[in-house]
């Protein structure tokens, strides 16, 4: 760990000046990810030159624009598709992707499947706000039933998208999902993506009060804040009601958000089984020479 700095070092450490200020509306979680990878970064004492950042389209997406380093900001739903490139081209960068619910379980939702599946060591940070918040307030695939969006005028009619249960089932090897307003959960979380040599994603619930808090009659920041205290509660928890609790008791929970970490294995990356079967291909090759020579 390196030695450590406060919040204002931190910011001036590894944003760029001339990107300020942020596009982000008063009261989105947005700005708290960046400080939480920032602090990520600083407890790991990661070489910025050998971390690249990517993302697609949408608020969420334009963060790799404010911080000091190589990144690149792709087309809508292609971020994974573009980091797992980067990640073929120079094995050793640590990658992380900033991507939104619409951008990564919606139009990107096929690279993700993929992703999640071969194990491409990167680290998504998907901030799940609801919504399609840039780019018209349309209805994004998490979004709760009955939310209004511009294409759900009259409530949302679909299951919402659990993305967390998803990577879970296709051997994701690090998945997590926190509120944004719990700073010290989300900062462990990306740090263990980080670290596992595998697909991690940390899903960040993050409040967008100006396309899905006014449209869905969440109240001012404040109370749009705590709606998601209200409307979580931790995987433990929810499990030993469910096992163990009164019907009411399981009634009440039913509806809400599980959040924690839903798994944390270790297992072979896809470029680490690539480079694995190079190997083989490489052996077998010399052995065959070497026999026909004689």
């Amino acid at each position: 760990m390196t030695e450590m700095i406060d919040a204002e070092q931190l910011r001036k450490k590894y944003l760029r000046d001339g990107m300020l200020p942020t596009i982000f509306c008063n009261g989105c979680g947005h700005g708290n990810a960046i400080d939480y990878t920032f602090w990520a970064i600083e407890e790991l004492g990661l070489d910025m030159d050998k971390v690249a950042f990517a993302s697609g389209i949408g608020c969420s997406s334009r963060i790799p624009g404010y911080i000091n380093a190589d990144g690149l900001h792709t087309t809508h739903g292609r971020a994974l598709a573009f980091a797992t490139g980067i990640k073929a081209a120079n094995p050793e960068l640590h990658v992380i992707v900033f991507t939104g619910d619409g951008d990564c379980a919606g139009i990107g939702g096929n690279h993700f499947i993929h992703a999640a599946r071969r194990n491409i060591d990167m680290t998504v940070l998907l901030l799940n706000n609801f919504i399609y918040g840039m780019t018209g307030g349309q209805l994004a695939p998490t979004a709760p039933k009955g939310s209004i969006a511009t294409t759900s005028p009259y409530g949302n009619i679909e299951e919402a998208f659990n993305i967390c249960e998803l990577a879970k089932a296709l051997g994701a090897a690090y998945v997590a999902r926190w509120p944004i307003s719990y700073p010290y959960q989300p900062i462990k979380s990306i740090k263990e993506g980080i670290q596992n040599r595998g697909f991690a994603l940390i899903e960040l619930m993050s409040p967008c009060p100006t396309a899905y808090g006014r449209r869905n009659k969440l109240g001012k920041i404040e109370s749009l804040w705590k709606w998601y205290e209200d409307n979580t509660i931790l995987i433990e928890e929810y499990e030993r009601i469910m096992d163990y609790g009164t019907e009411e008791e399981r009634k009440n929970v039913k509806g809400m958000f599980q959040i924690g970490v839903f798994q944390n294995v270790k297992k072979a990356g896809f470029f680490e089984e690539y480079d694995k079967l190079v190997q083989r291909l490489i052996e077998k090759d010399d052995a065959k020479f070497k026999g026909g020579s004689k």
